[in-house]
């Protein structure tokens, strides 16, 4: 029987030579872990920095034909990132790709990576080790935050997100983490309304600042935190829980 993918798709990938990525996370996991195995990534993996490979566009709208022109063994993509009917088409292309699912918690991120790499390239990264050690624990709650995302319309982080278990791992609570919508759309008079202990403004998808974001929030406290180590899973998670205790215990200093 053929390994499969997170969503149950076999996959052949044996020792694959020749990635293109089109998941940020996946890039950078496969870029520190199996140098030189990237022949492709999307125009948003930006790390490692320096990353030098040809780029295929967009992770929601890459360019298929320049991905085929790459001559992959195989491509990795994520079902909430990435467009099946262009998963559909490579497959139709005889390409191999491997999709994994969208994480809901780290643990869940971690043991998606662990099959990836094991299933290929029968490898166990140390990063991958040290992240599932840092975070192993959850900390007791002692906040509740709201977490945007984007403006214009507003959206924040809802339930069974990536984000909203890192969240709760450093002992904040989402106040969307209940919600029907894994990414609502509320109203900025909604968003007030909740009061929570702090606002978290990360620095992507859209770049909040110091100027641009809080002044939304009067009278509540926030912090501005790296937006990589709040929805990227892998290598980055090693850093990521220093960080963000970081700028957790400076909003609230």
């Amino acid at each position: 029987m053929l390994p499969a993918d997170d969503l149950g798709e076999p996959v052949v990938a044996d020792q694959p030579r020749r990635v293109v990525s089109l998941v940020p996370s996946i890039t950078e996991a496969v870029a520190v872990s199996l140098p030189g195995t990237l022949v492709g990534a999307t125009d948003f993996c930006t790390h490692p920095s320096g990353l030098d490979v040809p780029r295929v566009g967009g992770s929601k709208y890459p360019d298929v034909d320049r991905v085929l022109a790459l001559r992959p063994d195989l491509v990795l993509a994520n079902s909430e990132e990435n467009r099946a009917e262009d998963v559909d088409r490579l497959r139709a292309n005889g390409v191999q790709v491997w999709v994994t699912e969208a994480p809901t918690s780290v643990p869940m991120a971690l043991a998606s990576l662990r099959r990836l790499f094991a299933t290929a390239w029968d490898l166990e990264p140390d990063w991958l080790v040290e992240a599932e050690e840092l975070w192993r624990d959850t900390a007791p709650r002692r906040l509740t935050a709201v977490v945007p995302v984007w403006r214009r319309p507003w959206v924040v982080v809802g339930r069974d997100t990536f984000a909203t278990d890192v969240l709760r791992r450093l002992g904040v609570e989402n106040v969307y983490a209940g919600h029907e919508e894994r990414y609502p759309r509320p109203s900025l008079d909604e968003l007030n309304e909740h009061r929570p202990d702090l606002v978290v403004l990360p620095d992507e998808p859209y770049a909040f600042t110091h100027e641009d974001g809080p002044e939304s929030f009067p009278g509540l406290p926030y912090v501005l935190v790296n937006g990589r180590h709040l929805t990227w899973y892998g290598p980055s998670l090693v850093e990521a829980r220093a960080s963000l205790e970081r700028a957790l215990g400076h909003g609230l200093g």
